[in-house]
């Protein structure tokens, strides 16, 4: 099973009917892909293959032979692109979990859709937001959408403090951590 994700060729050691969301997760340490619910209802892991929103709890690594998957981390490394500036500019997140998938299949719809109607982007976007911006997801949807077509400027959101490959590097997914040495008199009842 080899396909690519973020532009890079990945072959992982897996059985071939993992979850995609767990290979992106625990094998590659890619985790603004959230697990929510585990059976395709919330989307809240919801990532873009071959320019398609899909939730990846659904999709099983064996089968995405030869095809491209997008993440969150790879959609623009230092938050430019126009629905992560919409999103910061119309304040849409509150607690903030579902927001990479919701954004993930906004920008999908965008890439198909660029004026899409209300009716678009509720058909569109069938992610649950547990804290209920969805006035704000929609307008911030509108707002990426006049942005990539030029007629409104956003102001930038702040890139992030670190590089998502440096961040990969610095917190891997497993790691071993030695507990420490009980310390004082044993408890005895």
């Amino acid at each position: 099973m080899r396909f690519i994700v973020n532009g890079q060729p990945v072959q992982y050691r897996m059985d071939p009917d993992t979850p995609l969301l767990w290979a992106l997760r625990d094998a590659s340490n890619l985790t603004g892909t959230k697990y929510g619910c585990g059976n395709g209802d919330c989307g809240a892991c919801t990532v873009n293959i071959d320019g398609e929103a899909v939730k990846s709890c659904l999709v099983r690594i064996g089968e995405l032979e030869g095809r491209y998957v997008t993440t969150i981390e790879a959609l623009s490394r230092d938050r430019s692109h126009p629905v992560q500036q919409a999103w910061v500019a119309e304040q849409v997140p509150q607690c903030g979990y579902c927001q990479s998938g919701m954004i993930m299949a906004a920008a999908a719809l965008l890439d198909r859709n660029s004026s899409p109607t209300d009716a678009d982007i509720d058909a569109a976007i069938t992610n649950i937001c547990r804290c209920g911006t969805y006035p704000r997801i929609r307008e911030a949807i509108r707002r990426a959408a006049r942005a990539q077509s030029g007629g409104e400027a956003l102001a930038a959101a702040p890139p992030p403090a670190i590089d998502p490959a440096d961040a990969a590097r610095a917190v891997p997914a497993i790691r071993n951590v030695p507990l420490p040495e009980p310390q004082g008199e044993p408890i005895t009842d």
